[in-house]
């Protein structure tokens, strides 16, 4: 059932970036365990704050896990070895993100885009297409 909810969430955070968060997408991640909603509000921030930074991203999947264990704690996430997906490309990423307690209010994202993924690695970290 979490991952049904998750998807869902997903979902929801491709068809509402993060910066236009509307009631559809705020209800969903209320739906959420604390923990489950802290990692899926950060990570439609970081698809958004990609997007919207560099034009050359259409940011579309983040995956906290591809390379190591991110670090939780209480209204934070710390993922040293993330991925994102980009118009069919995965890349590196790290970052640091930082919610309010309730964890719908992003107060702190920082983040830093690494090289290109081979797509002979994509399996090997559960990438996908």
């Amino acid at each position: 059932m979490k991952t049904l909810c998750m998807m869902a969430i997903a979902s929801l955070t491709l068809a509402f970036p993060a910066s236009a968060m509307d009631n559809a997408l705020r209800a969903g991640l209320m739906k959420l365990d604390p923990q489950t909603r802290l990692e899926q509000r950060c990570d439609a921030e970081i698809l958004d704050r990609i997007t919207h930074d560099d034009r050359k991203f259409k940011a579309d999947r983040v995956v906290a896990y591809a390379f190591a264990t991110p670090e939780m704690s209480a209204d934070a996430i710390r993922s040293p070895g993330a991925a994102f997906r980009s118009k069919g490309q995965w890349y590196r990423l790290k970052f640091k993100c930082q919610t309010g307690p309730d964890h719908m209010e992003v107060l702190q994202l920082r983040y830093r885009i690494g090289d290109e993924i081979p797509e002979a690695d994509w399996a090997k970290y559960n990438l996908y297409d």
